[in-house]
């Protein structure tokens, strides 16, 4: 396994309010874990946000007596949505905080996924298949036949979610299951990526740079940039 991580503050934001965790040893009953996080509610407040379901997250699976791949991420979820909506009901600064999270760990020719967000986690064999759905409202625009899915990376509302850990009580996680097999690539990232390139873009370069993820994920970063680094930037690579 081949792994490398990369956030950067962007061009127009003042803070960076992601946050990533990238470990490819075992973490509790996990032979590995990546997480991507995307803090919302203001500066201190998306910062606090994220840091803290990374940090819960993290610790949970990592103490965790459950031993199958949905059940420890579901409860680990629910332990940061809590502690971050606990958080948010005690300090006036940070009233509505919340954050995304896209999770991931492999597990031999399987690879287990979680997603609260617009957060998203692709596959690239051949191509680049997105793996997670988003929540957010240009997605329901989408299903519903309002637009179409080329105008949402560029539709005035694209940075509306529907759902988010902290925001309420309870959070729901949506999982999935995919087959995985050696030379595949999994990119965990936030809309900072996503809203400034297309997939096109973003297969190019995992493409042309498959033998390198350091340089694909410098050069990701860098193409966000240059098309205006309106937002956060964080990717997470992982070659198997």
């Amino acid at each position: 396994m081949n792994t490398f991580f990369i956030t950067d503050t962007g061009r127009v934001r003042s803070s960076n309010q992601d946050c990533v965790y990238c470990e490819e040893n075992a973490v509790g009953n996990f032979p590995n874990l990546f997480l991507v996080a995307d803090g919302m509610g203001g500066h201190r407040a998306g910062d606090t946000a994220s840091r803290m379901c990374i940090d819960v997250v993290a610790d949970q699976i990592r103490n965790t007596k459950l031993t199958t791949p949905v059940g420890v991420f579901e409860e680990a979820v629910d332990a940061a949505n809590m502690a971050i909506y606990k958080q948010s009901m005690s300090h006036a600064e940070l009233e509505g905080m919340g954050t995304t999270l896209v999770c991931a760990t492999v597990m031999g020719r399987t690879a287990y996924v979680g997603n609260v967000g617009d957060s998203r986690l692709y596959q690239l064999r051949s191509s680049l298949k997105q793996i997670t759905v988003d929540h957010s409202l240009v997605e329901e625009m989408v299903k519903s036949g309002e637009i179409q899915k080329e105008e949402m990376r560029t539709h005035p509302n694209k940075n509306i979610i529907t759902r988010a850990l902290g925001t309420d009580v309870a959070v729901r996680l949506d999982c999935f299951e995919i087959e995985v097999q050696e030379g595949d690539v999994l990119l965990l990232c936030s809309d900072g990526l996503t809203n400034m390139l297309e997939d096109e873009e973003i297969e190019k370069i995992l493409n042309e740079h498959k033998s390198d993820m350091k340089e694909a994920g410098r050069l990701l970063v860098e193409q966000a940039n240059r098309a205006g680094g309106k937002d956060n930037i964080s990717v997470v690579l992982v070659q198997l």
